[in-house]
């Protein structure tokens, strides 16, 4: 079922506030847009709109930048974690409540959180990146196939390794891209959701063309910020997704 003008402009403005919040921080548009939309319309609806926008502003987040090779060969390992370990639970979220997961995962979130903006910073050394990078994508991977959740451990990882923000942003996007393409495959996306999509095309344009927007705009706005207030937001926005994940678990 296709969308009028008002619903077509209801998916405008989640898309761009989705779409500049992960501009700002590197993640958050699938969790904002399907948080929001699912309010509005039934979620099979919602995913459907969801797929093109998430997949494609994932490949723009990760290659749009000058530290596309030095991310790759810095975490391989952990991109192909991820992918495996996605693919070896996609299968959990199909049978079960992923609320259930979530809850736990949220409140581990809040946590984290909470001691980044208390001033607490934690680190990785260098070379004991090639133990931990594999395991934590592993980690990252199996949370991601059993909940779509890839932003634990992998976003507090890489934010320990304490890269240039921008350097950050397309590493985060490179976990997104291996997450969200592993949660396809194992999910058979190509089928009915991608089915839907198709059918829903002049919802899934004005979709992606307002995250494309409002991750524009909101690159500009990280551009401007130092790198202590970007951390300080990236924290906010861990803090907000696990709040959300709490209280969807708990309602």
């Amino acid at each position: 079922m296709e969308l009028d003008l008002a619903g077509l402009s209801v998916v405008a403005v989640v898309f761009v506030l989705a779409g500049f919040v992960k501009g700002v921080i590197g993640f958050g548009l699938p969790s904002i847009s399907m948080g929001l939309l699912s309010a509005l319309i039934v979620p099979d609806m919602a995913a459907a709109i969801l797929v093109v926008p998430t997949f494609l502003t994932n490949v723009w987040q990760a290659f749009a930048g000058p530290y596309t090779w030095a991310v790759l060969r810095r975490f391989w390992p952990m991109y192909a974690g991820v992918f495996m370990g996605t693919l070896l639970t996609a299968g959990i979220i199909t049978g079960a409540d992923p609320g259930i997961a979530a809850l736990p995962i949220g409140g581990v979130l809040l946590v984290y959180a909470a001691l980044g903006l208390s001033g607490v910073r934690f680190r990785v050394p260098r070379r004991s990146e090639v133990v931990t990078s594999p395991a934590m994508g592993l980690t990252t991977g199996l949370i991601n196939g059993a909940t779509a959740i890839f932003v634990l451990p992998g976003a507090p990882y890489l934010q320990a390794t304490h890269m240039d923000k921008d350097e950050l942003i397309q590493a985060l996007g490179f976990v997104a891209l291996f997450a969200s393409s592993a949660l396809a495959l194992g999910f058979g996306l190509h089928g009915s959701v991608v089915t839907a999509a198709a059918e829903l095309w002049p919802t899934v344009l004005v979709a992606l063309t307002a995250a494309m927007l409002g991750m524009s705009a909101g690159q500009v706005v990280r551009r401007r910020l130092s790198v202590a207030v970007f951390q300080r937001w990236v924290f906010v926005g861990l803090a907000a997704l696990g709040a959300a994940m709490v209280l969807r678990a708990l309602v």
